[in-house]
């Protein structure tokens, strides 16, 4: 094992033996290197001649570029051309980690480690999968679940997706989810906790989040040793009183010794930008320190320098003068009152009762999705395929269920969408 790593490793240990053992081999192997080139080219910062970093400069000593992508940057081109660290930019970084407190009141207090820069979201799921997972591991869903951790984690790493139910009653299925976390004995747990969830557009109620909680904690006491990867991909898109408003990782961050809270969110879909291509790897644990965090992001950083090197530099430069515009909280407002409409829109519209004939709503009430359940007899690909050809109305198929994306639908066109789904539907069946 290299060096730089056992040191890290040390590090872990003494801060928090538990983990530790929820590391991965790779999560135990990798390192971020301050030696060689990185800490050389660090060395040499400030220096009359630089001739360390692998990037070309202009005489006057600013980052070479072409004159026909730098005319149409705004931006000052040390904040577009060179590299940005792999750990992210330190100003994005410090910038999110204060709106993860504004957006979440009750981890005021609470220590958590500086955000880390991802690729967005997928790249966050990979890379948490790559410091926590091995081929033995399983990691728990419900069987309502984003289709992409199949690559990320299964393909990429190994881990077995294993699922529960998710819905009972119209709500949460606590029990299910209580099975599942407590099955096979004693040992380390992975879950991913995504709310909104995609693709069903749910997100737990007040009291069914602090259920959640209560049952990891659980868990957590008997000696289970939980990975709690939060996918916050939706977070804020939430459309209905009563549901719960803040990241279930901020009681997750500080609930136990034995449960380690990992926060993987970004600007996609909170910020309306998907091919800036920006998120945020985030640590909480109860006890947690400036140095346990500090050796959790070297290993993240030192990841993603062996994965993708770094993220992209114009992104995050956007992104940070965004969030420090005087327009940017109302522009985002405007933009959830847009989507707030739509999601209205398909409320009014379920309201149809000739639609129970052919499909119900599974429970929705946030995020960018909802789903509808077929009656038995139907089949989800016939129909979205009908769909398309006589119709010109674009769904996605999940078995007997259909995914419906209202962020992309104006609210004007809700209904006509339901109802060619009826149509098709009873098209179908003739």
């Amino acid at each position: 094992m290299n060096p730089q790593a056992a040191e890290l490793n040390s590090v872990i240990q003494e801060k928090s033996s538990i983990v530790f053992e929820m590391l991965s081999e790779r999560g135990k192997s990798i390192f971020f290197p301050k030696k060689g080139i990185l800490g050389q080219t660090a060395e040499a910062k400030g220096t009359k001649i630089n001739a360390t970093i692998g990037a070309a400069v202009e005489d006057d000593g600013t980052p070479m570029r072409l004159e026909a992508i730098a005319s149409k940057i705004n931006l000052d081109p040390s904040l577009v051309f060179p590299y940005a660290p792999s750990f992210g930019r330190p100003d994005i970084r410090a910038k999110w980690k204060s709106m993860i407190y504004d957006k979440n009141p009750s981890l005021s207090g609470v220590e958590l480690s500086l955000p880390v820069v991802t690729n967005a979201l997928t790249h966050g799921i990979s890379m948490a999968g790559y410091m926590f997972l091995d081929p033995e591991d399983e990691v728990i869903v419900p069987d309502l679940f984003w289709g992409n951790y199949n690559l990320t984690l299964t393909n990429a790493y190994g881990s077995a997706i294993t699922k529960f139910n998710l819905f009972k009653d119209g709500g949460f299925d606590l029990e299910a989810f209580e099975a599942k976390l407590n099955e096979g004995g004693i040992g380390k747990k992975v879950v991913i906790l995504n709310f909104p969830n995609n693709p069903s557009g749910y997100t737990p109620t007040d009291a069914e989040q602090d259920a959640i909680v209560e049952i990891i904690n659980a868990s957590a006491d008997k000696g289970n040793k939980i990975v709690a990867i939060i996918d916050d991909a939706y977070f804020g898109l939430v459309y209905e009183e009563g549901i719960a408003k803040e990241s279930i990782f901020s009681p997750l961050s500080q609930l136990h010794e034995n449960v380690l809270a990992v926060k993987v969110d970004g600007a996609t879909k909170e910020d309306y930008v998907w091919g800036f291509r920006v998120g945020f790897i985030t640590y909480g644990i109860k006890g947690g320190d400036a140095a346990l965090y500090s050796a959790l992001e070297s290993k993240t950083a030192g990841a993603i320098r062996g994965n993708i090197s770094n993220a992209a530099n114009i992104s995050q430069s956007l992104l940070l003068a965004a969030f420090e515009s005087q327009e940017y909280a109302d522009q985002k407002a405007a933009k959830y009152n847009i989507m707030q409409k739509r999601y209205d829109a398909v409320k009014a519209a379920l309201l149809e009762e000739k639609y129970l004939e052919y499909f119900e709503a599974l429970p929705y009430n946030s995020g960018y999705f909802m789903c509808v359940k077929l009656t038995e007899g139907l089949n989800g690909d016939e129909i979205r395929q009908l769909l398309i050809e006589k119709y010109s109305i674009g769904l996605i198929s999940l078995g007997n269920v259909l995914r419906i994306a209202f962020s992309a639908v104006a609210a004007s066109d809700v209904k006509e969408m339901f109802e060619g789904i009826y149509n098709a539907c009873k098209d179908c069946k003739e």
